[in-house]
């Protein structure tokens, strides 16, 4: 009996996970307007995802947000993965430097956005994917140090040490050593990076524009003067989802792989 309530209790949490998931994909396949009905599919269409791409631009926000997502963790990465490891070995600015750094994740975003706003304004990065780009990179730096910092930690310092002993620099060992046995922490954190500036909407909102809008931003420009079309959403949201649900598949295997990488055989 323990063991049936066990699984009970899971299969009940699982159905309260899923089941808004299921009725969005559910909602996304139904004609606008919207009807009570108590088929699981009835009159399946796909009106609604062509439409996204054909009246809507949907379409160009999706693209701006995989240029953004990917950019802003191309440029994030080489900064977080040096600093985490100087943070990790040569306890740069001690637990005080540490603590400064992630202090930072602290900050509300609707404290900084407008500073943001106004620095974009000056170099006349507004309204460009660049700006964003920069922006969502800064953000999302001290997480990304922090994450990459605990990898390193994992690393054994006899590694180093035996390179160094045959005649590399510190430089040398870090490069040759430390990044390729830390790749699987280097990749999870960047596949944690593009899920937090996917998903992030203050910073779309006041600093992009109609051509450069991101997906939240695109979804939430999902209204008429007769209210918000709930299907043409519901299929927004399926599509905005896909690239989350494959970056955590892969962000699981990664996580996996970096905790064992740092042990020695």
């Amino acid at each position: 009996m323990r063991r049936v309530a066990l699984h009970f209790g899971l299969l009940l949490t699982c159905a309260v996970i899923l089941l808004p998931i299921l009725w969005v994909v559910r909602t996304s396949f139904l004609p606008e307007p919207l009807s009570y009905s108590p088929e699981l599919m009835p009159a399946a269409t796909l009106d609604n995802y062509v439409a996204l791409f054909t009246s809507t631009r949907y379409g160009q926000s999706y693209l701006n947000s995989l240029i953004v997502a990917l950019g802003s963790v191309v440029v994030a990465l080489p900064f977080a993965a040096m600093t985490g490891y100087a943070f990790a070995r040569f306890k740069t600015g001690g637990r005080t430097g540490r603590f400064a750094v992630l202090a930072t994740q602290m900050l509300p975003p609707v404290a900084i956005v407008l500073p943001a706003f106004a620095l974009l304004r000056t170099v006349g990065l507004t309204n460009s994917l660049t700006g964003l780009i920069i922006v969502y990179a800064a953000v999302n730096l001290p997480f990304l140090i922090w994450i990459l910092m605990g990898f390193f930690d994992g690393i054994p310092v006899d590694l180093e040490w035996a390179a160094q002993t045959d005649g590399a620099t510190a430089w040398g060992a870090f490069w040759r050593i430390v990044l390729p046995v830390s790749l699987p922490g280097i990749a999870a954190a960047g596949v944690l990076g593009f899920i937090l500036t996917w998903n992030e909407f203050l910073f779309a909102l006041v600093l992009s524009g109609p051509q450069t809008a991101t997906v939240p931003v695109a979804l939430a420009s999902l209204q008429t003067s007769n209210g918000v079309q709930i299907a043409k959403v519901s299929a927004g949201v399926v599509l905005a989802v896909l690239p989350l649900v494959i970056a955590s598949r892969f962000i699981q295997r990664f996580i996996v792989q970096g905790l064992t990488f740092g042990s020695v055989k």
